[in-house]
């Protein structure tokens, strides 16, 4: 019985012993896995900022004006991409060429970065086209817009020269340089015009003594400009008809040339109707364009008083209309001045 109980506190010895010596490894196992721990999270710190540090920086080069290939070697070598776009240029010869870079050379940039480039097409055209039998303001206009937004146009036109021809007014007869020609630098073309048909004499009419309203009839029918003036009529003069009017003398005139008369007008209105001139000073054009003179009355629906050609300059047209009527000149069907009679 006592040998029992001495060999049980051995036991209770042996496993307080145990116990204590299993504390203290424990507390060591924690230690090193705790250092462990933040020894693995160090190197993960390292490995990070390693990473966000990234390429290294570079000098981006100079490509502006070399060719795309030459470029892209370039770029390749300081490990650059390159983003391109394309346009057009108004230098002939530079197709394929660096226009424009961006970052702009000398400028510091990370590796793998992507430098813009844009990348000439070519010049729009490279050879005169065909303009023999088109409009000469079609051609203007189709030059203007051909080349906008290029620093230089690469086709010029020059002053046409205008002579008359059975060819509708306006018709290019002729050019030059010829069709094809390739352009190397900026070339001028010269154009020969149509001033339209029968552009040479007419009969003198004679309009002494006629109405506004004839006078407006003869002004669609002839080929010749009337510039009219007026006065308020005198002694036996008929008011609203014409009093005079120069190169009676003459059977015959150039078409367009200019014939001054002066019409007498009443003092005062005439059936609620006013009388008077409407005039108006535009650019003078090479040949007759069409115009129209329309009537807006402030009671009822517009009309038009008169269609006609004229070649610019000095206008003037003969009225009859109620009082606060608007009148409105188109030249070409564009609105040019509209003027309220009061």
């Amino acid at each position: 019985m006592e040998e029992d109980n001495k060999t049980k506190k051995r036991i209770g010895i042996n496993f307080s012993k145990s116990y204590e010596k299993l504390q203290s490894n424990v507390l060591v196992l924690f230690f090193v896995c705790l250092f462990s721990f933040v020894l693995m999270g160090l190197v993960a710190l390292a490995v990070f900022f390693i990473n966000v540090k990234g390429p290294e920086e570079v000098l981006v080069p100079n490509v502006v004006g070399k060719n795309l290939e030459t470029a892209l070697l370039e770029l390749q070598v300081k490990e650059l991409y390159p983003k391109i776009n394309l346009r057009y240029s108004d230098k002939p010869n530079d197709e394929g060429l660096i226009l424009e870079q961006n970052p702009e050379a000398g400028s510091i940039a990370k590796g793998y970065s992507r430098i813009s480039l844009v990348v000439s097409r070519g010049v729009i055209v490279d050879k005169v086209e065909d303009y023999v039998g088109m409009n000469i303001n079609e051609v203007q206009l189709k030059i203007q817009t051909l080349f906008a937004g290029q620093t230089h146009s690469l086709i010029i036109l020059d002053n046409p020269e205008y002579k008359p021809d059975s060819a509708e007014a306006g018709t290019i007869l002729e050019q030059d340089p010829p069709v094809g020609t390739s352009i190397s630098e900026p070339v001028t073309v010269h154009l020969i015009v149509s001033r339209g048909p029968n552009y040479e004499n007419t009969r003198t009419p004679r309009v002494v003594g006629m109405s506004i309203n004839d006078i407006l009839q003869t002004i669609t029918r002839s080929k010749v400009i009337f510039d009219i003036n007026s006065h308020v009529a005198i002694n036996n003069e008929v008011a609203g008809t014409v009093v005079s009017q120069s190169d009676l003398d003459k059977e015959f005139v150039p078409n367009y040339s200019r014939i001054t008369l002066d019409i007498a007008l009443p003092e005062k209105k005439i059936d609620d109707n006013i009388y008077g001139i409407f005039e108006t000073i535009l650019a003078d054009y090479p040949y007759p364009v069409p115009m129209r003179l329309d009537a807006i009355p402030s009671e009822g629906d517009s009309y038009t008083i008169i269609n006609f050609s004229h070649s610019g300059g000095r206008v003037t047209i003969p009225y009859s209309v109620p009082e606060n009527t608007v009148l409105v000149l188109y030249v070409a069907d564009k609105e040019t001045q509209r003027t309220r009679i009061d």
